[in-house]
């Protein structure tokens, strides 16, 4: 599934809750962070096909990142099951949409295992361009109403004027009542 989908999904997720903004920011960095593993494109292409989708894609690494992320939480428990939440979204979108050939090795180093979903759709697919844009829809509706955007912890100024041209896709009776 496509990077920014990730990032959506926990920034869309985490306002589900009544969180800080700096709570709904580690959401997106827990639905994100597995894919870190990725890093070894640098290395190369084949260094890149042999390790994504395993140092970051199993239940250890989720655990401990969620972990590490709720350190900086207020609210932990509600953030570390949050978090585990993500994480595991973020497996599940892997293997619906990253195409054929890609496996989680859940339990990875404990057993060698891999999972894999035979009915997946390919990287760039109809579904995966489906998602996102609901998922983008999703974090328009929340600036239009709940006034905030994924910007509002690293860029509060241009949270605040995304916010406010936002506000003008609001119908015109909802504003005038405030």
């Amino acid at each position: 599934m496509h990077i920014q989908s990730h990032i959506m999904s926990g920034w869309c997720a985490a306002n589900c809750f009544p969180l800080t903004a700096r709570e709904r920011f580690l959401a997106m960095l827990a639905a994100t962070l597995p894919d870190l593993d990725g890093v070894t494109y640098v290395l190369g292409a084949e260094a890149y096909w042999a390790t994504h989708h395993v140092y970051g894609h199993n239940l250890l690494y989720g655990v401990v990142l969620a972990g590490l992320l709720t350190c900086f939480s207020t609210h932990r428990w509600q953030c570390f099951l949050l978090f585990t939440g993500l994480i595991h979204l973020h497996f599940l979108m892997d293997l619906l949409g990253s195409g054929e050939g890609w496996t989680i090795p859940y339990f990875l180093p404990f057993h060698q295992r891999e999972f894999t979903w035979s009915f997946g759709w390919e990287f760039d697919s109809v579904q995966n361009k489906l998602t996102g844009l609901l998922l983008l829809l999703w974090c328009v509706w929340i600036a239009v109403y709940r006034k905030r955007t994924p910007l509002e912890y690293l860029m509060p100024k241009l949270d605040a004027q995304l916010v406010e041209a936002a506000q003008k896709l609001r119908p015109r009776r909802t504003r005038d009542k405030e």
